[in-house]
């Protein structure tokens, strides 16, 4: 017969059959066990504490304190210094008779100290089976006296000595009991060490084991089958049960372990399953308990622990992480306790909650104002409001107005739509923008300058599709036109170029946008893709009908302490769409030492970048960077041909070096560059290059 065949691995629905015999002996794994087997909730309390140290002592049986049984002497010392188990007066009685029969003398106690320390010469040591026979399995019979560490023949030896032997025997891990008995023989003291070895595994019946995979389990013991269980080994495989567990922050452990008649070892597994999950507010000053502005289903909906599920410590944190990334929380905990004498666990979660919104103001700088006193700043004021209706749903009211720039931007979003299963989200946006031509129609003469008005609503809808990607589609209208510098409609350009593609103030559109996005941890050196596709509908005749496409992705590589961050972007549009829609290149996030907008505007357009970054002192980082930018020949096919009225290349690269600085805004970046034109040129933005 194969070795493993026949082995039975059953978990926690099987019970076992009536018609097994008794346990021939049960016993704990760790005596801290032995505290808790009978309450889950000591158990729940030692894991919430981390007790991350505990190790399973050796399995000791009831045999391990058994009665140095021997001749007169002996048996005076261990009278008189180790009491017995009531468990064992018979064996010791037994004993104790099979002494006084062989002539030995029983002392009085009270004996001194030093008489109980007395030495015994032993003339030969043996190993036999409970009922004085030689074991049949001589490999036994070698471990055990492997064991021995005093006690040898011809050896004069004290109670402590034979009894520190008995406790290696039961160490060994082979042996259920064993018992040392002297008799008195013609050549002397013979000292007989009775053991009961343990049973031969062959099967394995394991209860309360829900979320344990069998195989791991199968794996824990399959070695042993056929062979006599070693209580060390076991340990291990107990050992490692505990270990899987915790590895997981699993509220699990090995409770009790029981080896049944016919080698059977029943183990129970206590897991502790989730009974109930309740939110409790906290007051931001006092910490004490208070009433909340959010609804705690909005809160429950965001937790992956549920009802029914063993408690993860680690699936815990990333719901606490989940909370608090809604951005209503300041500061979110859980806190495991006992569900009564259940066996199961309730989680309480403390949240303090932020104020919910309030008016603000600050300032900025645009890419597109690359002259004048002023040049690109801008300054903002926003009313925001974080939990709408205590659901999480965000209001944003701004304005945000500089030089020529000026944005009034209405957003509402709610992050999860009520009674969706998918996560999905929706934003409801209206816009009204006024933001420079210059990107694609550059400066006129005499100072003049273009001014693109746009006023924009849409509706969106987000969801993530897979762990870090997420998917956005929608449906946004825009009224766009063009106007000088006085404020008023324009249809052409000072070459006469058309700034529209209808022929009219303004073009009207109807867009389909889908955009998917990958996003690695979110740092600078970590991947990301975004793939954004906007397809414009004729509902009326003369709104335009385009497809455009825009992917880029980025990719960072450490070297030592530097870090190598690789980026490339494209895009392309097919049919009528108005000329200040077209791709621009150049500037602070395209192309470097050039403009914005300077090196070309078309159809399609691809710029690559390659910089390295590295530690300089603090939050300071030096950057070493080379961009290439190529309208890939499409200048022309823009409506006007804006490009080659402002007698832009098309192709151009740049190369410099420059300093970031963390800060509260995201980082500070300050870059000197060069480009192939012998130009220079500093350039100043905040956040990472797009």
């Amino acid at each position: 017969m194969p070795q493993n065949e026949g082995v039975l691995f059953t978990f926690s629905s099987i019970k076992i059959p009536v018609f097994f015999p008794k346990p021939s002996f049960s016993w704990n794994l760790a005596s801290q066990l032995a505290r808790k087997c009978n309450s889950l909730t000591q158990l729940i309390n030692s894991l919430v504490t981390r007790a991350n140290g505990r190790k399973h002592p050796s399995i000791h049986s009831t045999g391990l304190n058994s009665r140095l049984l021997c001749s007169a002497s002996l048996s005076l010392n261990l009278q008189t210094r180790l009491p017995q188990p009531e468990s064992q007066t018979s064996t010791s009685q037994a004993g104790y008779a099979e002494s006084t029969q062989s002539g030995s003398e029983v002392s009085p106690k009270g004996h001194s100290s030093s008489r109980q320390e007395e030495r015994v010469l032993i003339s030969e040591v043996l190993v036999r089976n409970k009922d004085g026979e030689e074991l049949e399995r001589k490999d036994l019979e070698m471990q055990a006296l492997a064991a021995l560490k005093a006690c040898r023949a011809n050896s004069a030896l004290t109670v402590r000595e034979v009894q520190e032997d008995v406790h290696r025997i039961i160490d060994s891990g082979y042996f259920y009991s064993c018992m040392p008995v002297a008799v008195d023989t013609r050549d002397g003291i013979r000292l007989v060490f009775q053991v009961e070895p343990n049973q031969e595994f062959h099967g394995l019946v394991c209860e309360g084991a829900n979320v344990l995979p069998s195989k791991f389990l199968e794996d824990s013991f399959r070695d042993g089958y056929g062979k006599v269980v070693n209580v060390k080994r076991l340990d291990e495989a107990i050992t490692s049960i505990d270990g899987w567990y915790m590895e997981r922050g699993l509220f699990g452990l090995v409770s009790r372990v029981e080896i049944l008649s016919g080698g059977i070892i029943k183990l129970q597994v206590s897991e502790a399953e989730v009974n109930n999950i309740s939110i409790r507010f906290l007051d931001r000053k006092t910490g004490e308990p208070t009433n909340g502005k959010t609804k705690p289903e909005t809160i429950l909906r965001q937790l992956t622990t549920k009802k029914g599920q063993v408690y993860s410590m680690i699936q815990g944190k990333r719901d606490v992480d989940t909370v608090l990334t809604m951005g209503i929380m300041e500061d979110v905990s859980i806190i495991p306790q006992p569900s009564g004498d259940t066996g199961k666990v309730d989680l309480i979660m403390n949240v303090v909650e932020r104020p919910s919104g309030g008016f603000s103001a600050g300032g900025g700088i645009s890419s597109g104002i690359t002259s004048g006193p002023l040049s690109g700043l801008i300054g903002s004021f926003a009313y925001s409001h974080r939990n709408v209706f205590g659901k999480n749903q965000k209001l944003n009211i701004s304005l945000e107005r500089g030089q020529i720039d000026s944005i009034f931007r209405i957003n509402y979003i709610d992050p999860w739509i009520e009674g969706d299963d998918k996560r999905t989200s929706r934003t409801i946006m209206v816009q009204n923008s006024q933001t420079p031509g210059t990107l694609v129609h550059g400066n006129q003469r005499e100072n003049g300058s273009l001014t693109i008005g746009r006023v924009t609503a849409g509706l969106e809808f987000s969801q993530p599709v897979r762990p870090k990607w997420s998917a956005t589609a929608g449906l946004i209208f825009q009224h766009a036109g063009v106007h000088d510098e006085k404020g008023n409609p324009i249809i052409k350009d000072i070459y006469s170029n058309p700034l529209t593609a209808s022929g009219k103030t303004h073009d009207d559109t109807l867009l389909l946008k889908f955009e998917t996005v990958y996003t690695g941890s979110g740092d600078q050196g970590s991947s990301m893709f975004v793939f954004n596709m906007e397809q414009g509908i004729p509902v009326m005749p003369e709104w335009l009908f385009f497809n455009r496409v825009n992917a880029r992705g980025r990719t960072g590589v450490e070297i030592g302490p530097a870090c190598l961050l690789l980026s490339l972007s494209g895009g392309h549009v097919v049919g009528n769409f108005s000329p200040h829609e077209a791709f621009a290149i150049g500037g602070t996030n395209s192309v470097r030492g050039y403009e914005e907008g300077a090196v070309g505007s078309g159809r399609s357009y691809v710029v690559g970048s390659g910089e390295v970054s590295f530690p300089v002192r603090g939050p300071v980082e030096g950057v070493i960077f080379a961009d290439y930018g190529n309208d890939l020949g499409s200048g022309s096919t823009v409506p006007g041909d804006p490009a080659g009225a402002r007698l832009k290349p098309g192709s151009g690269y740049g190369y410099g070096f420059g300093i970031r600085v963390d800060s509260p805004l995201g980082p500070l970046r300050l870059e000197y560059a060069f480009n192939d034109r012998q130009a220079k040129r500093f350039h100043f933005g905040v956040g990472y290059r797009n």
